[in-house]
């Protein structure tokens, strides 16, 4: 059981991480830590990129530590394995239906962007460190998925530190390593095409984080018995069906005529 919570945790900080950076500080990152933005800044973009990955690493790893307290509480209570498993398939549930938006809910969400005077008043070293270990943390900026909950959920509930610990330590590092989306661009040109496409992906990465947490909800049903897998796929199948029928509708383009309608023409 416990290895199981520990796989979803895993995959789940692997979607949160990448989610998290179509966060205001993720896009600043990738528009700030570039080597079109390094080079104006007299600056080498691979020292800078290396410091922030080392930053965020470092910045999941006292995430992680923080998890593997909790883990240790968690094994401490002494909770049985079906217990845990039902918690996590709950938290499951309530992220895949917050990030979805199911019926508008949404989970409250942290607001903090990293200081950006730090580019101009520090060494390279000290902003791609100090960047990278906040953005690193998944709680000192912007929480952009309720995935981030989850992960801790998650974590915690593996009543393993050193799981927990892990799970802390592969988010730090998915968030560092976007900075290297970023390697291409040298230019103000690629700077902008990078952007609009990257744009472009962000609601796809939103479905695959709903998709992840929905299948780690499953999989955790799955071994309470088959009948709380089946309960939850008739959840998820109902609240799929809600997001559609509420999903608002593209409006009828201005300037055509409906059926039946007459215009006199201008004399």
């Amino acid at each position: 059981m416990t290895t199981v919570i520990a796989v979803c945790g895993v995959a789940v900080a692997v979607a949160a991480g990448a989610r998290s950076t179509w966060s205001p500080c993720g896009l600043s990152m990738l528009a700030s830590i570039t080597p079109l933005a390094e080079q104006g800044r007299g600056h080498r973009y691979r020292s800078t990129a290396a410091w922030f990955v080392l930053g965020a690493v470092a910045g999941g790893a006292c995430l992680g530590a923080a998890l593997a307290a909790l883990a240790a509480g968690v094994d401490a209570a002494g909770a049985s394995a079906t217990t845990l498993a039902v918690l996590a398939c709950a938290a499951s549930l309530v992220a895949a239906a917050a990030d979805a938006r199911v019926g508008g809910f949404h989970l409250p969400v942290h607001r903090r962007q990293v200081n950006e005077r730090w580019l101009d008043q520090f060494r390279p070293w000290v902003y791609g460190a100090g960047f990278g270990w906040q953005i690193g943390t998944g709680l000192f900026t912007f929480i952009k998925a309720s995935a981030v909950y989850l992960m801790i959920v998650l974590a915690a509930l593996t009543a393993d530190p050193a799981l927990a610990l892990a799970v802390g330590v592969v988010f730090g590092l998915v968030r560092g390593l976007a900075v290297l989306l970023g390697r291409r661009i040298t230019s103000p040109a690629t700077l902008a095409g990078f952007h609009r496409r990257f744009a472009e992906l962000g609601p796809v990465v939103l479905g695959v984080v709903v998709a992840v947490e929905v299948a780690a909800a499953l999989l955790l049903a799955s071994l309470v018995s088959l009948w709380a897998a089946l309960a939850v796929l008739g959840l998820v199948l109902a609240a799929g069906g809600l997001v559609v029928v509420s999903a608002p509708r593209p409006r009828r383009a201005l300037g055509h005529r409906t059926a039946g309608s007459s215009l006199s023409a201008p004399r």
